[in-house]
């Protein structure tokens, strides 16, 4: 059972720790005074935590493989501001040793409460062709299944277990909410494209010890695998309207809103303009919460401003903290 968390770095400060964790990435380097080291990144449920090995590395890197649990022993320290362990030992753990919830991060919501209440939105819809298509993906047992455990991403947003139900189900709501401020939206429409958006990561990502992308995810992504998808299931329950269908596929296209981004399209209809405003301003509003809590677990004060977030590019203040004087 682990007795340290990543989470916790800073309370053992230059300290030597014990501990267990899955090995995301491992390389071998060269020294920039001559000979190699290892590189490794350590991951549990609570984060993910930097690792250099300068020596006796040969036996780990032999046996340990991206993906795998170990058993790590090292010094906690500070580099360049972030927390990071220089190890001693290391080896790969029996599985007799690993408690498999200590190392992925899971959402802190009931999986069947946000199911329930997604399909009581779509449930609601008043366009019974679009009921039906939703309801095809969701009655679907391979892809339900899939849907309620998979991350929405690998780290930046919801990268959790049942991130993507708690992505999609916050936007439904943020939708639902925003929509009667604009009446050329057609709310069922809007919310079929919140439902189906992202879709395509239940294929595009893998989450069995650590998360990563599968090989479909590499290679074609979870855009066009969503509008693969899209097209089997209209298949499936034809006929279905093909306006509609055409509608739907370019939400699906267009909902990172700009070519730089990975969309194929630029949104053109007010459901694919504000479905791709809404989606967005979500996934940043949960980047920042990430990154308030990574900067407290790092030693900074809840009201100061945090180091550089690159996915952002900008540092973020947490302003209620900050009023607060915490």
């Amino acid at each position: 059972m682990k007795d340290f968390f990543i989470a916790d770095a800073a309370k053992f400060d230059n300290e030597l720790v014990t501990s267990f964790f899955v090995l995301t990435s491992i390389q071998v380097r060269e020294k920039k005074q001559g000979g190699q080291f290892l590189s490794l990144t350590l991951a549990d449920k609570t984060g993910l935590l930097a690792g250099t090995m300068w020596e006796n590395f040969e036996a780990a890197s032999s046996s340990c493989s991206e993906g795998c649990y170990v058993k790590v022993q090292g010094r906690i320290g500070r580099y360049q501001g972030k927390f990071q362990i220089t190890v001693q030992q290391l080896r790969r753990a029996a599985e007799s040793e690993i408690e498999p919830g200590d190392y992925q991060p899971a959402t802190r919501f009931s999986v069947d409460e946000m199911w329930a209440e997604l399909r009581g939105y779509v449930s609601r819809f008043s366009n019974e062709d679009l009921k039906r298509l939703v309801f095809a993906f969701l009655d679907d047992d391979e892809i339900a299944s899939a849907y309620k455990a998979a991350p929405a991403a690998m780290r930046l947003h919801h990268a959790w277990l049942g991130g993507l139900l708690e992505h999609v189900l916050t936007l439904v709501r943020v939708c639902l909410a925003a929509a009667p401020f604009y009446p050329e939206v057609d709310p069922d429409l809007l919310v079929t494209g919140a439902v189906l958006h992202d879709i395509g990561k239940i294929r595009e990502l893998g989450w069995k010890s650590s998360f990563n992308y599968t090989l479909e995810g590499q290679m074609i992504g979870h855009i066009s695998i969503a509008q693969g998808m899209l097209r089997e299931k209209v298949q499936s329950i034809a006929p279905f309207p093909e306006k509609l269908r055409i509608l739907v596929e370019h939400m699906i296209l267009s909902h990172h809103g700009k070519y730089e981004f990975g969309s194929p399209k630029l949104p053109m209809t007010p459901e694919a303009l504000l479905l791709s405003a809404l989606d967005d301003l979500e996934a940043k509003m949960q980047a920042m919460r990430n990154e308030f809590a990574a900067s407290v677990a790092g030693g900074k004060d809840a009201g100061e401003v945090t180091d550089w977030v690159r996915s952002l590019d900008r540092p973020v203040l947490n302003s209620r903290a900050y009023l607060r004087g915490e």
